[in-house]
């Protein structure tokens, strides 16, 4: 009964605060705490009794009203981190202080007019209201300065986020600026060897707190798409600096809590649906945050960091360089991590986590299935991208085929549902980045013994088999928002290729499959790009046949029963009456693979539509992805295995500008909201793209020449000369129709002597650049948006940087 007699008095309290004519002095206590004083609500309950329709009023027709309730509240804050919440009470006034802003803050961001408030200072307030050790600091901290340090000091406010070393009794009682709070880290793992007692009311209170952080951080939301480096969060850049004093054990809890989740717990069947899990909402909330600090730093300081990491002498200080790292923190010691012991706990941790949802149980459902593998998967790229000692790390032994694995599972997955292509090509941005690596064609040479449930087809073979087979089903029988990714699926292969010692029959046919496909005459005049394709792809088999010739006689047999693609594609025609009727055809076809970016449903053989996302699916619009020449550069393999970068030359990819496309959509979320339908994907952005593409070229006679004078067929058609006539005259005289025999005497013959030299081995290594930092920009906060719809944190409010759809 009491708790609906406070709710009342809470919601009565908001009904005054937007009636009310006159703005209410801030001096008026009895009315302000009214709002967080002696109540019970929950979090679910303040986005209940607070309507965004009444926030907006009140923002709009009482601003000073709002202004105070935001101040007051952060006040309450500022106080409980000052005082350290000894109280019950005081920790209550926290926690709803920590939700009324938790609400209110998203319709702070999306006014303009509004934006600036929480950096514009209170008359009379020193620094974050308190003096600093010298006492003689009166400059008045902003406001958002003030919030952000009070919640990282509440984050370790002992016996309200953390568990105190000392029995508590008024005398005794833990002063919260006298506290090493690098000795109350969360949990056990990367610097810091002891586990505190787990303690859920503990978890929940640091949940509520992040909470709130993530929507501080959250104004750049609110902001349009922007490439600029320069256009940092001031959210993230205040709270991962030096000011903050937490700033390390903050970054080691966010990531030892994370790493050390083990969602199955003692195994006990159906135990997630016996009791609720605080720790794995604290988990989700602590990634969050943690992805949004690090996607921050993109430019100059990264690669700085990284470059003190691989030299090993140190500059002498009077040399001009830049500062030990980033200044961002968090990505400046994430990109210290070094310890083995460290950087094994964190790749295990990251691996049983997004494997988690491939576990085979006896039982339906009995085990607990974690939702958050986007978050991991974007985490895995920071580390990858941000410490290369992980990178290396991951690479020397076979655990980085247990990070690929489940990859490449939620890339088959999501292949068919148009709702998660951001998930698609964050999958293969990792395996992109990876794939520059020698170590990881190396790896991919280990026997796949696992079985995960994939619908593919069974294979006996390596990880290097079935990511072929994988890309294979993604490039046929995916729909058309991946098709800018095919450049980045065949790159990876020619990457990984000199590397791949026996592929089996299965995979064989599929690349031969793909170059069919790709060198027909009407696919390869429909696009400027198209052609590029087929260069990967006979890249690949000049490749393996150069370098793993001895052990390949499946891929070298399927080449030779399939030499006639190779012919026509010596002998593809070029002149104009040729170029036309194959356009013809294109038009009559109606099937196969489509680069245009027309909005016609052409696809490859066996392909389908995107399925349908589930009803009541939200997605989310991204930034286009630049063409693979802009995310990567090239690079030649020395014989001793160095890497030479390779002078970038415009010529060869001139025109792939033109493949990106804009207004991909990706994550799924549930959720089973008001039934209205948001079209505002960027449909307009995508039919220009199509029309420039379309109506600025077409295919003629000397373009044809310019390319196809380059293909290099020499090694192949060299191999077909030698191994046809052999390979015919044992059919002939032993009348063989049996393909064992023949793979026998191709797995025992050679061709050392009669090959073209060897060419250099040339890898395209990922390279990031400010279109990618703006589609990493936009996935991320995609994916943080659907994933926090209880409550919903940011539903319905005006968002700028990417668009909602409902499907």
């Amino acid at each position: 009964m009491g708790n609906t007699d406070t709710k009342l008095h809470f919601r009565k309290a908001v009904i005054q605060l937007t009636t009310k004519t006159q703005p209410v002095e801030a001096a008026d206590d009895a009315f302000w705490d009214q709002f967080w004083a002696d109540t019970s609500t929950t979090v679910q309950d303040v986005f209940t009794l607070v309507p965004a329709a009444e926030i907006r009023a009140v923002r709009e027709e009482s601003p000073s009203n709002l202004a105070t309730l935001c101040y007051k509240a952060m006040e309450k804050l500022v106080q409980g981190a000052d005082s350290g919440c000894s109280s019950d009470k005081e920790r209550q006034v926290v926690l709803n202080c920590t939700r009324l802003l938790t609400r209110i803050l998203p319709y702070i961001f999306e006014d303009p007019d509004w934006r600036g408030f929480f950096w514009s200072t209170v008359p009379g307030a020193g620094r974050a209201g308190r003096l600093d050790e010298e006492g003689d600091d009166d400059e008045a901290r902003p406001l958002a300065e003030s919030l952000l340090l009070a919640i990282a000091d509440l984050l370790f406010c002992p016996d309200f986020t953390i568990q105190t070393h000392k029995k508590s009794s008024p005398e005794s009682a833990e002063d919260i600026r006298s506290i090493d709070s690098c000795e109350y880290i969360w949990e056990a793992g990367v610097g810091f060897a002891h586990s505190p007692p787990p303690n859920y009311i503990h978890d929940l209170n640091r949940t509520e707190l992040l909470k709130l952080l993530l929507t501080c951080f959250s104004e750049a939301m609110y902001l349009p798409p922007s490439s600029e480096s320069k256009n940092l969060n001031p959210w993230v850049t205040f709270f991962c600096s030096s000011e903050n004093r937490h700033a390390l054990p903050l970054f080691t809890s966010l990531l030892n809590v994370v790493c050390a989740y083990d969602p199955v717990g003692y195994g006990i069947p159906y135990n997630h649906l016996l009791f609720f899990n605080h720790r794995e909402q604290l988990v989700e909330q602590a990634i969050q945050i943690l992805i949004v600090t690090l996607e921050h730093e993109a430019g100059s300081a990264v690669s700085a960091a990284l470059q003190a990491l691989d030299t090993s002498a140190s500059p002498s200080p009077n040399e001009e360089q830049e500062p030990a790292g980033p200044d961002n923190l968090f990505v400046n010691y994430l990109s210290r991590i070094h310890r083995e012991e460290d950087l094994s706990l964190i790749l295990r941790g990251l691996a049983r986590l997004l494997n988690n949802p491939l576990l085979q149980t006896y039982l339906p459902r009995s085990s607990k299935k974690i939702q958050f593998h986007q978050e991991l998967l974007i985490l895995f790229w920071k580390f990858c991208d941000f410490n290369k000692k992980f990178l290396f790390f991951v690479l020397k032994s076979s655990d980085v085929l247990d990070m690929l694995v489940p990859i490449l599972f939620y890339l088959n997955d999501a292949s068919a549902d148009q709702s998660r292509v951001g998930l698609m090509h964050m999958g293969v941005f990792i395996i992109l980045l990876l794939s520059g690596e020698r170590n990881f064609g190396v790896r991919l040479n280990k026997p796949y013994a696992l079985r995960v449930p994939m619908d593919i087809p069974v294979f006996t073979g390596t990880h290097a088999d079935l990511l072929i087979v994988i890309f294979h089903k993604i490039i046929t029988s995916g729909h058309q928002r991946l098709q800018p990714l095919f450049d980045c699926l065949l790159t990876i292969i020619v990457n990984i290729s000199p590397y791949l010692k026996s592929l089996s029959m299965v995979a064989a046919n599929k690349l031969l499959h793909l170059l069919e496909a790709f060198s027909t005459p009407w696919f390869l005049f429909s696009s400027p790009q198209n052609h590029h394709l087929v260069f990967f792809l006979l890249e690949v088999f000049n490749n393996i046949i150069q370098y793993q010739f001895d052990g390949n006689c499946n891929l070298v047999y399927t080449i030779i029963r399939k030499r006639n693609v190779f012919h026509q594609l010596a002998n593809l025609p070029s002149d104009t009456v040729s170029i036309e009727k194959a356009q013809q055809k294109k038009k009559k076809k109606k099937s196969g693979i489509s680069r245009t970016n027309s909005i016609e449903k052409e696809s490859m053989e066996g392909s389908r539509p995107a399925a349908p996302a589930e009803p009541g699916t939200l997605k989310t619009s991204l930034e286009a992805t630049p063409g693979i020449d802009k995310i990567t550069e090239k690079a030649q393999v020395g014989e001793d295995g160095t890497m030479v970068a390779v002078p970038r030359s415009d010529s060869s990819q001139a025109t792939a500008d033109n493949s990106t496309v804009a207004g991909a959509s990706d994550t799924e979320s549930n959720s089973e909201r008001d039934p209205e339908v948001y079209h505002t994907e960027s449909e307009a952005v995508r039919s220009r793209l199509s029309s420039v593409s379309a109506a600025a070229w077409s295919a003629n006679p000397d373009w044809v020449l310019s390319w196809k004078a380059k293909l290099p067929l020499q090694t192949i058609m060299r191999l077909l000369q030698v191994l046809v006539p052999q390979v015919e005259k044992i059919c002939i005289d032993k009348g063989l129709t049996d393909e064992s025999e023949i793979l026998n005497f191709l797995q025992h013959g050679t061709l050392v002597g009669l090959l073209p030299v060897p060419h250099p081995i040339l890898i395209r290594k990922y390279q990031a650049n400010a279109g990618t930092a703006m589609w990493f920009r936009t996935y991320i906060w995609g994916v943080i948006y659907l994933r926090n719809m209880d409550p919903p944190i940011w539903y319905d409010t005006d968002i700028r940087l990417f668009e909602i759809q409902r499907v």
